[in-house]
């Protein structure tokens, strides 16, 4: 990425993109400024009060994810793995996400954390909780990096500045707003940038298409380029676990990836937690995610499809796309990562690159604004308030956020240079995703349904479960694992999540549980139903407010989906 304004692949934009740029920067800055105006307390500034609707938090809610995992990164695998790629979606995504509103929603917004961690606090002690928080926020100042890395990208492009200069001015239009407003700034903007993602990608995809003869055209053009038909199949998915063993890519697909993976990161990251507890009921809570899972149904085919376009007519993939495949350098520079940019640049006239260059730029503020809302609620709430500065005002706890934003700003800007090293920014977030978020899941979820768990066990299996990710994927890098695509990071956090029970078990059997009065309402056998239900009555009375119900028709679509594909 760091050659592509020297290779000639500027975006060749007119002075009414620039215009629609602008435009679209003000309305950002503008909303980050009036949702300042509603933010009086600590409260206000990191759960937005919990007052939002459902429908804003549920749009929030798939728009913090909308940044550079699911726009740059998906289009990246889809040229490069092809179809294989709607397993993050329909297996590695919406049965958690349903998982989350049906059956943890309840504990979080019933037990009036502030975020995740604090939730690892009362369930199993200071030590856990320091680990998880520690944990959580650097690994959210590492996405943030690969967000603005992306982010800059689009400015280097554009505009042809070094790319330093692109990630110092995309960083401090994401601070302005966030550091602004707090989470009610980030999640009204992640609403905006929601649709100007689907406005920009829509015509994309369809003009794309138009181009290649509609979708047989599309089939015939994969089946005689490089990696051939197994491009055209989501199963088995050898081409994108690596495993070369159809079995083995299933098993890493649905247990690494639907499970461990997919669970960890969408029922315990406080980053999409984070939306639904802003909700203003535990039903809108509870909705978030489901709300959320209707149009993430539909994004593969916005993003993988443009990515399988690009690998098929953009002149650069059909001179090298053998090359990247078998990991080398190609000739003119390009990377997977560029799938979208190129195919915009290739097909868009002037006007519509406009829009479409603001729905790249707001996928990547939406991802990064999340990550720094989330990065600094725990940093704030759950590091220093829990350890360093404990009974302070909270007018202190406010101006320490927006302190913090600034902070976080600054180290994504260094994490944003490790993040351009990667010809394949998923494969870079899927392997931080198998340190942090897999065994993150492990304790979680053996915690809330084994009373006999004990805090030892907490932050013990945390610490070498995650150990244990980083040493396969050590070991892979080394080459003592031979693993392609993205198999390392399946294997990684099926490890770490094994590792992490295991341990967990054992160290629970040698030590002291809590009483069970302490674990009232952190452990599920010991939470009175009752407390677990939301109010149907008034504003949440309705069948299509049924999270139940909701859940069921997203699972039969999602599974229709599956089978079609």
């Amino acid at each position: 990425m760091l050659v592509l304004a020297d290779a000639n692949l500027r975006l060749d934009a007119s002075a009414i993109d620039y215009i629609e740029l602008a435009f679209y920067f003000a309305l950002v800055l503008g909303i980050g400024y009036l949702a300042r105006r509603q933010v009086s307390s600590s409260l206000d500034f990191f759960l937005s009060g919990r007052s939002l609707p459902a429908w804003v938090t549920g749009l929030a809610f798939i728009s913090a994810n909308l940044g550079a995992v699911e726009v740059m990164g998906m289009s990246a695998n889809g040229a490069q793995y092809g179809l294989p790629t709607v397993h993050y979606f329909w297996i590695g995504a919406i049965p958690a996400m349903l998982f989350l509103g049906i059956v943890m929603m309840p504990f979080y917004y019933g037990s009036k954390v502030r975020s995740v961690p604090e939730f690892m606090r009362r369930r199993f002690g200071k030590p856990a909780h320091l680990v998880n928080g520690i944990s959580f926020a650097a690994a959210q100042i590492l996405i943030a990096g690969a967000n603005l890395f992306l982010l800059a990208s689009v400015v280097n492009l554009l505009l042809g500045w070094p790319l330093w200069v692109s990630i110092i001015v995309a960083a401090a239009i994401v601070l302005s707003y966030t550091a602004l407003g707090g989470l009610s700034a980030a999640i009204y903007n992640e609403v905006l940038q929601f649709f100007v993602i689907v406005i920009a990608l829509v015509p994309l995809t369809i003009i794309g298409l138009v181009k290649v003869g509609g979708w047989q055209g599309l089939v015939d053009k994969v089946t005689n380029s490089p990696g051939g038909t197994a491009q055209l199949h989501s199963w088995p998915g050898d081409n994108l676990t690596g495993f070369g063993n159809s079995f083995l890519s299933v098993l890493g697909i649905v247990f690494g990836l639907g499970f461990v993976l997919s669970f960890g990161y969408w029922t315990t990251n406080f980053v999409e937690v984070q939306r639904a507890m802003a909700s203003k009921s535990m039903s809108a809570a509870r909705r978030t995610p489901i709300i959320g899972a209707f149009p993430k149904m539909l994004v593969p085919f916005i993003v993988i499809i443009p990515g399988m376009i690009a690998a098929v007519t953009v002149s650069e993939y059909v001179k090298d796309k053998q090359v990247l495949l078998d990991g080398g350098k190609a000739e003119s520079g390009v990377t997977f990562n560029n799938a979208l940019l190129l195919l915009m640049r290739d097909l868009l006239p002037n006007g519509m690159l406009g829009i479409a260059i603001a729905g790249l730029l707001a996928s990547f503020m939406a991802g990064m604004a999340a990550n720094l809302s989330s990065f600094n609620t725990v940093f704030t709430y759950d590091i220093w308030q829990t350890y360093v500065k404990k009974d302070k005002p909270d007018h202190y706890y406010l101006n320490l956020g927006r302190i913090v934003t600034s902070a976080g700003t600054i180290l994504a800007i260094g994490t944003a240079f490790i993040a351009s090293n990667s010809g394949n920014i998923l494969n870079y977030l899927q392997d931080l995703f198998s340190f942090f978020n897999a065994p993150l899941f492990a304790t979680f979820i053996l915690g809330m349904f084994w009373k006999r768990m004990t805090p030892h066990a907490g932050w013990s299996g945390l610490v070498l479960g995650t150990a244990s990710a980083i040493t396969i994927w050590g070991l892979s890098q080394a080459g003592y694992i031979g693993l392609e695509g993205q198999g390392t990071s399946f294997v990684a956090a099926g490890v770490a999540f094994v590792v992490d029970i295991v341990v967990s078990v054992v160290v629970s059997l040698a030590t002291k549980p809590k009483p069970d009065e302490e674990l009232v309402g952190l452990v599920y056998s010991l939470t009175p139903k009752e407390t677990r239900q939301h109010d149907s009555t008034g504003e949440n009375a309705g069948w299509y407010r049924k999270p139940g119900l909701l859940a069921g028709i997203v699972l039969v679509l999602t599974i229709a989906l599956n089978a079609i594909f």
